[in-house]
C-alpha cells in the first residue's frame, strides 16, 4: 500500500514554472558572464549561417563559367571564387572561435553553480533539523547532493547555449531562406508546426518518466548505501533476500522510467529525420520547377537546400535539449527542495554566554513528542548541581537518549523549559551553547584520515602532547603504539582496521581532549571488554571531577558511583537517588539491577 502512495505521489506533476524561476534567480549572478556566453553564441551561430548564402554564390560562379565555357564566350573566373571561399573560410575560422569562447565561458559557469549549489547544501547540513535526518534516509540526500548536482551542471552547460543558438539559427536561416525564395521559405517553415506537436506530444509523455527516473535514483541510492552500511546485520538476520526484494522493486521502477524516457527521448531523431526528409523533397520539386522557370537560380537553390537541411537541425537540438531540460529541472527541484528545507531556528534573545558557564542544569516540567501523538517525556523536572554525575537508566524507549537530546537542543521542547545556570537554554547561540558539550555515543563515529587527526577533531588546535595525554588517560595510548605507524596510521573508510572496542576508545579520548563543561555518555562503554572498562572508569571518573556529566546506561555496573541515578519509565521518573538508596527501596531499579546479575541456577 506504502508503495503504491509512494508511485502515486512521484507521478504528480511538479512545479516546473516555479523551479524554471529559481534556477534562473540563481545563475542570475552570473550575468555577465552569460551575457559574454549569449553574445559569441548569436555571432558564431550568425557566421555560420552565412555560409551557404556565400558559398551558393561560389557554385553560381562556378555554374556561369561552365556554361559560359560550354558555349565558347569566357571560362571560369577561378579569382573570383577563390576570394569568395577565402572569405567563407574566414567567416568559419571567426564562428570557430566564438564557439570555443563560449563553450568555454560557459563550461566555467556549470562549474561555478556546481561549486556553490554543493557549498550551500554542504552548509545547509549543518543547518537541518535533526528531525530532518529522521524522515529522509542519508542514501537520498547523498543522491542529491551528488547526482542531482552533477545532472544539473551538465545539463546547464549543455542546454543553456543550444537553446539560444537553436533560436538564433532557426530565424537565422528562415531569414535567408527568405531572400532567396519566399514560397520555398514558406513551405519549409510548414515542417515547424509538424515538428512542434510532435515534440509537445513526446514531451508530455515522457516528462514524468524523468521525474520518475530522478526520484528513483534517490531511493536505489538509499537502498545501497544501507546494505553497504548494514551488511553485517543483513548477513546476520538472514535478510539478503528482503533486502534485495526491496531493491529489485525500485531498481526495476529505476530501469522502467529510465526505459520510457529514453525511448521517449529516443524518438525524436527519427521522427525529425523523416520531416527533414519530406520537406528536402517539397524543396527538391518546386526548387527544380523554379529553375527551369528561370526564378531562381543554380547557386541560390543549392544554398537553399542546405539551409533546408540545417533549418530541421536546430528543432531536433531543441527536442533533445527539452529532454534534458526535463532532467535538468527535476533534479533542479529536489535540489532546492533541499535547500529551502525549514532550518533550526534560534528561538531565544542569545543573551547568554558559554565563557562563564559552571554547569547547573535544570529541567522544569519538560515534555517532549516526536509528535503531539505520541508524547515521549510527560512531565520531567529535575535540578542538576554542578560537578555531579547524574546517571540515567530505564527499559528501552524510557526517554533516556531523548532526554540529552532535548539537553544537547537537537529537538525543540513541546512544553516546559531547560536552564543552565539559571539561563535558558533557548537564549544561547546554539553553536556556541553545543561547544559547551562534550558526547560519546554508542555508535563511535570516525572518520578516514590517521589516529593522531581523529584524536584532534575534539580541539583542533591541541598541540601532539595533549593529543597523547588524553590518548593515556584513555587508557589507549599503548594500543596505538602497538599499530602499524601509531599515532600516524591511517583508518580506512570504513574504519573497519580497528575493532569497536578500540573505535570507542578512540571516542572517548576524543571527548577527554575536548575538555567540555558538561559531558554526555550514551552507553559508553558498551563495546569495550570488561577489563577495559574498569580502566575506561577509572580514567572517566578522573575526567568528570568538577564535569557535570550525565550517564545513559544499559550496564548498571558502571553507574554506581554516580552521585544521583534518575530511573524513567516511559517518559516519567519513577526513582530518583543513588545506587545504595535505590537498592534499599526495593523498586523498579532493585528489580532493574536484579535482572542482569540473576544467576542461572
Amino acid at each position: 500500500m506504502a508503495k503504491n502512495e509512494q508511485n502515486k505521489d512521484l507521478q504528480k506533476a511538479k512545479d516546473v514554472k516555479g523551479t524554471m524561476k529559481k534556477l534562473i534567480k540563481y545563475i542570475s549572478k552570473y550575468k555577465i558572464s552569460l551575457i559574454i556566453v549569449f553574445l559569441v553564441a548569436i555571432l558564431s551561430t550568425i557566421f555560420s549561417i552565412v555560409g551557404p548564402k556565400i558559398l551558393g554564390n561560389a557554385t553560381e560562379e562556378l555554374y556561369i563559367g561552365l556554361i559560359n565555357k560550354i558555349q565558347g564566350v569566357g571560362g571560369i573566373n577561378f579569382e573570383a571564387i577563390g576570394k569568395i571561399l577565402l572569405f567563407l573560410l574566414g567567416l568559419y575560422i571567426l564562428s570557430a572561435i566564438f564557439s570555443y569562447i563560449e563553450s568555454w565561458v560557459m563550461a566555467g559557469i556549470s562549474k561555478k553553480v556546481t561549486y556553490g549549489l554543493r557549498k550551500e547544501m554542504s552548509e545547509k547540513i549543518k543547518k537541518l533539523p535533526m528531525n530532518y535526518f529522521d524522515r529522509v534516509t542519508t542514501g537520498e540526500t547523498l543522491s542529491i547532493i551528488s547526482n542531482d548536482v552533477d545532472t544539473l551542471g551538465m545539463s546547464l552547460n549543455e542546454s543553456a547555449v543550444t537553446v539560444v543558438t537553436s533560436i538564433v539559427t532557426v530565424i537565422g536561416i528562415f531569414a535567408m531562406m527568405c531572400s532567396i525564395n519566399v514560397v520555398l521559405a514558406v513551405l519549409t517553415a510548414l515542417v515547424l508546426p509538424v515538428a512542434s506537436i510532435l515534440i509537445m506530444f513526446i514531451v508530455g509523455k515522457s516528462q514524468k518518466y524523468f521525474v520518475n527516473q530522478q526520484s528513483y535514483l534517490g531511493h536505489v541510492d538509499g537502498e545501497v548505501e544501507e546494505m553497504l552500511g548494514g551488511y553485517p546485520v543483513i548477513k546476520a538476520f538472514n535478510a539478503e533476500e528482503k533486502m534485495l526484494k526491496k531493491f529489485d522493486y525500485d531498481n526495476k521502477k529505476l530501469y522502467e522510467c529510465a526505459w520510457k524516457s529514453q525511448f521517449l527521448s529516443g524518438m525524436m531523431h527519427p521522427i525529425m529525420n523523416f520531416v527533414g526528409n519530406l520537406n528536402y523533397a517539397i524543396i527538391a520539386i518546386v526548387g527544380a520547377y523554379y529553375v527551369v522557370e528561370g526564378k531562381i537560380t543554380v547557386g541560390n537553390i543549392q544554398s537553399f537546400i542546405q539551409y533546408s537541411k540545417n533549418f530541421t537541425q536546430p528543432i531536433a537540438q531543441l527536442a533533445q535539449v527539452t529532454n534534458q531540460l526535463q532532467t535538468m529541472l527535476a533534479a533542479a527541484e529536489r535540489i532546492f527542495a533541499f535547500l529551502e528545507e525549514r532550518e533550526e531556528i534560534e528561538t531565544g534573545k542569545e543573551t547568554c554566554h558559554i565563557a562563564s558557564l559552571k554547569g547547573d542544569v535544570t529541567f522544569d516540567h519538560v515534555k517532549f513528542g516526536y509528535s503531539k501523538e505520541k508524547i515521549i517525556i510527560k512531565d520531567f523536572s529535575l535540578k542538576v548541581k554542578s560537578g555531579q554525575k547524574i546517571a540515567i537508566v530505564g527499559p528501552t524507549g524510557a526517554g533516556k537518549t531523548t532526554l540529552v537530546k532535548l539537553l544537547m537542543r537537537f529537538y525543540p521542547l513541546t512544553d516546559g523549559a531547560i536552564y543552565i545556570d539559571d539561563c535558558n537554554i533557548k537564549n544561547f547561540n546554539r553553536e556556541d551553547y553545543r561547544h559547551a558539550f562534550g558526547m560519546v555515543l554508542q555508535d563511535a563515529w570516525l572518520f578516514s584520515g590517521t589516529i593522531m587527526e581523529n584524536l584532534r577533531y575534539g580541539k583542533l588546535d591541541a598541540t601532539d602532547e595533549e593529543v597523547i595525554a588524553s590518548a593515556k588517560a584513555a587508557h589507549i595510548d599503548h594500543f596505538i603504539k602497538t599499530l602499524p605507524g601509531g599515532y600516524s596510521m591511517e583508518l580506512n573508510e570504513e574504519t573497519s582496521n580497528v575493532s569497536s572496542g578500540q573505535k570507542q576508545l578512540l571516542t572517548i579520548a576524543r571527548a577527554i581532549l575536548a575538555n567540555p563543561k558538561v559531558m554526555i555518555l550514551d552507553e559508553a562503554t558498551s563495546n569495550v571488554d570488561t577489563r577495559t572498562e574498569v580502566l575506561i572508569q577509572k580514567a572517566m571518573d578522573e575526567l568528570m571531577k568538577g564535569r557535570t556529566s550525565f550517564i545513559i546506561a544499559h550496564r548498571l555496573s558502571t553507574i554506581q558511583n554516580a552521585d544521583v541515578i534518575l530511573v524513567l519509565n516511559h517518559g516519567d521518573i519513577v526513582e530518583v537517588g543513588t545506587h545504595e538508596e535505590l537498592l534499599k527501596k526495593k523498586g523498579f531499579y532493585y528489580d532493574l539491577y536484579n535482572s542482569q546479575f540473576e544467576k542461572v541456577s
